[in-house]
């Protein structure tokens, strides 16, 4: 009893939310009979008529073909009055055989669109040949869908389809309207058309009609929709029923659809019990709904910590049976949440990299740049390409090379005793393209060799030679150009590579450069005045530029007396704050720019102290001072080493002692 109570109460709140907007539902399909410029992106036929301000008949607008009902046909729909007479709308199971039979020898939606005219106007025929018109072009070639679509826009049995879906939407189950709507939306049938309009409607009505299916099929239209009054309702009485059913769901896909369709949006309330309905459901996660849930748990905005171990186990656990197309995508489903078990990325870095043969060159360049986004460090794979380029240099393409280079140097991976060999025979690959690359790549390139601390003379001197030069400022530098040539002419002073000839960055491409007047950040300036204060003897310089490039937060000068060892003298010690994609996935290990930065500062004499400015600026300042204390005036503390793996680094920040 109290269970039917909670259904009538239910179905009384959906009437109520469908009911309130109806003034704004009718000025909506009064609206949409205007043609709308924003519908380009749809498919658009050729020669259609251009509507007139006649108020005889109602045009409805789908991919931009203009649409006739006559006016009686639109106020019986609006009045959900749509029984049509039983000859038109009972069909017996051998006529719906016979019609499926029939839509199996169709190759595309206007051979369908010829089928659908020998037929009768029923909720089967209509439901049926819009499966069978997205199901015949979803597989085609992209541009062989834009024909097929184009041809089923032109088709004039395409108008009385619609005409046959609005009239029998009112008969239609509630999993075929859901069906029905996403495959309009799929086929490209604008959103504003009165077709889809209808369609939304009718979803509000007889929404209480819907199972957990039909619920997840229109969470699945919504997904996409703009907002609109028609959405906006529907969406407000969705949220009310599946709150109210949460606990019956049983399929897990289900459940993600639903949320999927809220978005970040989703109430924070309603964030919390979809989290503890897929946790009570995790037993029965497939692997690949698994991957799906941190896919959608990054949609929503969604952080479990629990959800995300238990989906990252089930997932390693099937890896050997995961494939390519669904291995990229669980990578970007990880960089969009921005937080992933570190065992789940090492998992699949291994299986990728124990697998080396079954990936072609295209898919490897496709992980790794997966994993640059992330900024975490496949070591395993990474050590495995070295170990295939170090073999076989000459049997990458250049777009491979340039890859490998890119990323290798983006996360300063360190090949170890493998190092100068894997560069050399690097250099060695690219240098056979050298008369291929453009001026812009050839930049890059040897940008991303400096950040490794190798210079091979052979791209140098192609780069710095004034043909490539004037191919890069015939169109003006760009400022990250500019830029990039200004850390280039730094890593070839400090450096000081050896190299057969000099070579330098013409003042042309180098500019006046004078770095902005950098801002103190406040919280920081403080915080090492008193630790400095603690230090009598000990100085404190703010916003230092060296090199009239590198920007120092903070330098504190040690006197001998104070320094770990005699002989070492006085000490400067460099503070620097950086944001998280400084560093490494998980840990405070420097890549990339800084990296070469802190490489650059040792250069200079300074023992550079890194710190993760977000993390400490909204810590204690009793916290913070104490732990710059620790990192600038180590006498009693042991030394941190940036190189150590991300389990023994420091939760704030990292400074790295060697020289």
């Amino acid at each position: 009893m109290a269970s039917l109570a909670q259904k009538k109460v239910m179905n009384l709140a959906l009437r109520f939310c469908s009911s309130r907007s109806q003034w704004m539902q009718h000025r909506l399909l009064l609206a949409n009979l205007v043609p709308n410029t924003s519908l380009h992106t749809h498919v658009w036929p050729r020669g259609h008529s251009q509507m007139t301000n006649r108020s005889d008949s109602v045009r409805f607008y789908s991919g931009g073909s203009v649409y006739k009902m006559e006016e009686k046909q639109v106020q019986s729909s609006e009045a959900a009055d749509l029984i049509l007479p039983n000859t038109t709308t009972s069909v017996t199971r051998n006529e719906m055989l016979d019609f499926a039979n029939k839509l199996e020898g169709c190759g595309s939606p206007s051979d369908v669109l010829d089928l659908s005219c020998e037929n009768l106007p029923a909720a089967f025929h209509v439901s049926r040949s819009l499966m069978y018109m997205w199901d015949t072009t979803k597989k085609m070639p992209d541009k062989q869908k834009h024909q097929e679509l184009l041809l089923m826009f032109e088709h004039p049995a395409f108008e009385n389809l619609l005409q046959k879906a609005i009239k029998c939407v009112g008969n239609m189950r509630p999993t075929l309207i859901s069906f029905s709507l996403l495959r309009m939306i799929k086929l490209g049938v604008p959103q504003k058309s009165f077709v889809i309009q209808t369609f939304l409607r009718t979803c509000q009505e007889r929404l209480g009609e819907f199972d957990e299916k039909s619920l997840s099929i229109l969470a699945t239209c919504l997904i996409g929709m703009e907002s609109c009054p028609n959405v906006t309702v529907l969406k407000e009485c969705m949220r009310l029923l599946i709150e109210a059913r949460l606990p019956e769901i049983k399929e897990v896909k289900h459940l993600q659809n639903m949320m999927l369709m809220f978005g970040k949006d989703t109430p924070r309330m309603l964030k919390n019990k979809f989290k503890k309905k897929a946790l009570s459901m995790t037993d029965q996660m497939h692997p690949h709904e698994a991957q799906l849930m941190i896919s959608v748990l990054g949609k929503v905005g969604l952080d479990s910590k629990p959800l995300l171990d238990i989906c990252s186990k089930k997932i390693i656990g099937n890896l050997q049976r995961t494939n390519f197309p669904r291995l990229i995508p669980l990578l970007q489903a990880c960089e969009e949440l921005q937080r992933c078990p570190t065992d789940l990325l090492t998992g699949v870095s291994d299986y990728v990299a124990s697998n080396l043969e079954k990936w072609t060159s295209k898919e490897l360049c496709l992980f790794l740049s997966a994993f640059e986004k992330l900024r975490f460090c496949p070591a395993s794979l990474l050590e495995a390409l070295t170990e295939k380029v170090i073999t076989d240099p000459e049997n990458w393409s250049i777009i491979t090379l340039l890859c490998f280079l890119r990323v290798y140097s983006s996360l300063s991976y360190d090949a170890q005793q493998h190092r100068e060999q894997f560069l050399e025979r690097l250099s060695q690959g690219l240098d056979s393209y050298l008369p291929q690359i453009s001026g812009w790549n050839l930049l890059q390139t040897v940008f991303s060799l400096c950040v490794l601390g190798h210079f091979p003379a052979a791209p140098l001197e192609k780069l710095l030679h004034p043909s490539t030069i004037e191919e890069l400022t015939a169109s003006g530098l760009k400022e990250r150009q500019r830029e990039i040539f200004q850390m280039v002419d730094l890593c070839l002073r400090l450096d000081q590579p050896q190299l057969l000839c000099s070579l330098t960055v013409p003042l042309s491409v180098l500019g006046d450069h004078v770095p902005d007047a950098p801002s103190v950040k406040q919280w920081l300036s403080e915080s090492l005045r008193s630790v400095v204060a603690e230090q009598p003897e000990s100085r404190l310089q703010e916003m230092v530029v060296e090199e009239n490039f590198i920007v120092i937060d903070g330098v504190i000068t040690i006197p001998q007396s104070e320094a770990s060892s005699p002989a070492e003298g006085s000490q400067r010690v460099a503070v620097i704050c950086q944001s998280p994609k400084a560093f490494h996935f998980d840990t405070y290990k420097p890549r990339g720019a800084l990296a070469m930065k802190m490489r650059h500062l040792r250069i200079l004499g300074y023992r550079p102290v890194v710190v993760n400015g977000p993390k400490l600026k909204f810590d204690s300042e009793e916290r913070r001072r104490d732990f710059l204390s620790k990192q600038i005036f180590p006498v009693h503390q042991p030394s941190t080493n940036l190189e150590q793996g991300p389990e023994k680094q420091q939760p704030l920040s990292q400074t790295n002692t060697e020289k």
